[in-house]
């Protein structure tokens, strides 16, 4: 009895789908170990790629109006806390200064003038040498002569307060942005003349209302700025606003009104980085991070 020869193509067949079924296997299971490992990761930390980098802006606006004189300062300058940005011209304010001055002296000495009526005529008023009634009259003139010297006192203060607004200094170090003046412009009272941009910084992750459940103050945070890829910086949560952003939008939401669509809201969430170091003093504003919550 003779062997059977063996088939070459059901032994091909059995190799190809060996050589096929191990790599699919071996996927598998590890797609079934990153799903799993995803899916508790998930359930411990809150990410968003909705976020910004945020800070102080201070805009710089002068008290007085009249015309730019000079500009210390340039666009993107860091500045110090009261150092000299722009002077506005000073010439009217001086004058107007001076006009005050010589107001009040005039209506002091006619107040100590007064004065010293009043206690001439109390001396006369004991030996009845006067009326009653010119007393009172002395003591009136008195009044109305003290009343004209405190308001030309307040009028020298405001004067002087004026003046010194014909200088802009600056209210907080940082950086200057947005600047818009120049010498020679003439600027009126609460014109935006330049931004100072602080170094504090923070992000601001604007999360889904479905994902604040396990969000509280003070957990750990991880935070990515495309700006800086294959950085990663630590944090923590500060606060949680106590709104939606839609809420306090300059046109919010009147639900109450037509129909009705349901949308899933963003809460603000600010979470501040834990070490105040370069460059994080220096992000510019509104930069796009994605922070990560660690929530366990």
């Amino acid at each position: 009895m003779s062997d059977k020869p063996s088939n070459p193509i059901k032994k091909r067949e059995l190799w190809e789908k060996k050589r096929f079924i191990i790599p699919a296997t071996a996927l598998s299971v590890l797609g079934c170990i990153l799903g799993i490992h995803y899916y508790f990761y998930a359930l411990t930390h809150v990410a968003t790629d909705d976020a910004f980098i945020e800070g102080h802006a201070v805009s710089i606006s002068p008290k007085v109006s009249g015309h730019i004189l000079k500009v210390y300062i340039d666009d993107n300058q860091s500045v110090k806390d009261g150092q000299l940005l722009a002077e506005i011209d000073p010439r009217d304010y001086e004058t107007h200064y001076k006009m005050a001055e010589a107001n009040f002296e005039a209506a002091r000495t006619k107040a100590s003038q007064a004065d010293e009526d009043v206690g001439r005529y109390k001396k006369l008023t004991v030996n009845d040498e006067i009326s009653k009634q010119d007393m009172e009259h002395v003591i009136g003139r008195a009044r109305i002569a003290d009343a004209e010297c405190n308001q030309a006192k307040a009028a020298l203060e405001q004067a002087r307060l004026e003046l010194s607004y014909t200088k802009i200094y600056a209210p907080a170090a940082g950086r200057v942005t947005e600047k818009s003046v120049e010498a020679g412009t003439f600027v009126q009272v609460g014109q935006t003349l330049l931004t100072i941009v602080t170094p504090e910084r923070w992000v601001i992750a604007n999360l889904k209302e479905t994902d604040l459940k396990n969000v509280l103050p003070g957990q750990p945070a991880t935070i990515s700025i495309d700006a800086y890829p294959g950085r990663v910086f630590k944090g923590h949560v500060d606060s949680i606003q106590k709104g939606t952003g839609a809420r306090f939008s300059l046109l919010p939401p009147e639900n109450a009104a037509g129909n009705y669509v349901k949308v899933v809201q963003r809460v603000p969430v600010k979470i501040v980085f834990d070490e105040a170091s370069e460059p994080q003093n220096t992000f510019p504003l509104g930069l796009s991070v994605m922070p990560t919550i660690e929530t366990k």
